[in-house]
């Protein structure tokens, strides 16, 4: 219940929305706060699902009158869960989806609630796509804003390098144009700096010839020659084209549909990627990825690019408990690599993986300065995934991608891709570490356009007024993740709330620091 706004205001709200205003008692309500992790339960007052660009600005303005704390839905697709709150108003644009392709200047329009099947599936009609992400149903809005790393990433860059203009509502319920040549420095935040500035109802792409068929790589080794091969994939990489992207993922990858009996519940490690031109010249250029040593599997085969592009989708079913974080490597030297198979080893969940994505290419040709996104020049960034079915079994999976990440940091500057975070973790010291110098240059930003930090639930980049606040503009209460260390200003009123304790967990047990 809100219980500092009263119905009329709320019955107001509503009437202005051309969308649907979803609130506990209504039908279906349990399915429009349910986001694709299974670990995330969260129970918001009220979930604006917005028809159109004068939804969103209704929404904005409700929520910034009424104080109300503010989560912003795209796919809802985000490992940290960001896209639903408690006790506040969920600006769910899972309805906006709509994308227009245009052939002749190969660019595409698309609505913030798509995914990359809905964008894919319109622009392949063309035989042209701009670099997404690896799992289809990803939602375009949270992964562009936060760079987007994917299977063309090496030949045509992030998904963030690939916007010609993105169209927001900010804070004050202004609509806006970002591009490089209207409100450029906005723009600049947006390439790489998340949700921090305000709701993005649109995005317009650059598009590029792939496809529709293009020379893929799926090979699957025995885990125990984990370090071998991932000493000839670090050379190959070295020198490889910048048409391909490749990633490699280690654990016990037991899918009864692709192994024997006897392979099923073995250590195993994968290298997956793609070529980013003539399918021909793709399959001798990828060859070399398949033959390091005998493989187990290899399903490489030429096929439609929207194909591959979901390839992976039945591994991330909606609901299934996932706890992620990452690291950009600053090389992989065999004392990494020895790690890498020690803690996909470790892993307590079969289902759990520890990968390794391919950086480089055309990542690096965009200046630094040219966008907010950081770890343009890290040549691989590590992915820990735990990813597992019972809430048992919470406490050993996080506990497991921590000491991990704890591990591996000595082959690291501490830097993050903000789209594999985890959950709301590191606050202003992790941002701090990952953008470094344009850490500043996004707070001045904040403070242009959402100077009281209504949008907080995200990685956040606090404003300059408040370090940290509960997105209705003043310190407030602090949503905590399990084991979470809570970093807490000197004059913060430190109130904790949304526990969700791990079990047999006090809240005693957590730690906290004052700066």
């Amino acid at each position: 219940m809100i219980q500092h706004v009263d119905d009329e205001r709320i019955e107001q709200f509503e009437a202005g929305l051309r969308g649907e205003l979803i609130r506990p008692e209504t039908l279906g309500y349990d399915d429009a706060r349910a986001v694709w992790n299974g670990m995330i339960d969260k129970h918001p007052a009220l979930v604006a699902r917005c028809a159109g660009v004068a939804d969103v600005i209704n929404a904005v303005e409700f929520a910034r009158e009424t104080e109300l704390l503010v989560a912003v839905r795209g796919g809802g697709h985000n490992v940290a869960g960001t896209a639903v709150c408690d006790g506040g108003l969920v600006i769910d644009l899972s309805e906006m989806t709509g994308v227009r392709v245009n052939p002749e200047t190969r660019t595409a329009w698309a609505q913030a609630g798509a995914t990359w099947a809905d964008l894919d599936h319109e622009t392949q009609e063309f035989g042209l796509a701009t670099p997404g992400g690896v799992v289809s149903d990803t939602g375009i809005a949270g992964l562009t804003l936060g760079g987007g790393i994917g299977h063309l990433r090496c030949k045509y860059g992030l998904s963030c390098d690939n916007l010609r203009s993105v169209e927001l509502v900010t804070a004050d319920g202004e609509f806006v144009t970002a591009s490089a040549e209207e409100n450029a420095d906005l723009f600049w935040g947006l390439r790489g700096g998340g949700g921090n500035f305000g709701v993005v109802t649109a995005f317009e792409y650059d598009l590029h010839p792939v496809g529709p068929e293009v020379a893929t790589c799926l090979v699957f080794y025995p885990g125990d020659r984990l370090t071998e091969v991932l000493g000839a994939y670090r050379e190959f990489v070295a020198t490889a084209s910048e048409e391909i992207s490749t990633l490699v993922f280690a654990g016990e990858l037991p899918d009864e549909e692709l192994f024997s009996a006897d392979e099923l519940h073995e250590q195993k490690f994968a290298i997956m990627g793609c070529y980013a031109g003539p399918a021909a010249v793709g399959e001798d250029e990828l060859a070399p990825l398949r033959e390091f040593i005998e493989p187990i599997a290899d399903f490489s085969d030429t096929m439609p690019y929207a194909e591959f592009q979901q390839l992976l989708d039945e591994e991330y079913p909606d609901g299934m408990r996932y706890y992620w974080k990452s690291l950009y490597l600053d090389g992989l030297p065999d004392t990494a690599i020895d790690r890498i198979e020690y803690w996909a080893d470790a892993a307590p969940s079969p289902l759990s993986t520890v990968d390794v994505w391919q950086l480089g290419g055309a990542i690096t040709d965009v200046d630094v300065e040219e966008s907010a996104f950081a770890g343009r020049y890290s040549p691989f960034l590590l992915g820990v995934e735990a990813n597992w079915e019972d809430a048992a079994n919470d406490e050993a999976n996080v506990e497991w991608v921590r000491d991990c990440l704890d591990d591996m940091r000595q082959f690291s500057d501490g830097s993050v891709y903000l789209n594999f975070p985890g959950f709301l973790e590191g606050g202003d010291d992790t941002m701090r570490t990952t953008f470094g110098s344009a850490y500043d240059r996004l707070v001045a930003l904040k403070d242009e356009y959402d100077p009281t930090n209504l949008f907080s639930r995200n990685q956040n980049v606090a404003p300059s007024g408040s370090a940290r606040t509960d997105g209705r503009g003043r310190p407030g209460n602090v949503e905590s993740t399990p084991g979470e260390e809570l970093w807490i200003p000197r004059d913060f009123p430190l109130v904790v709330t949304d526990w969700a304790l791990l079990p047999g967990e006090s809240p005693f047990s957590r730690s906290y620091f004052r700066k």
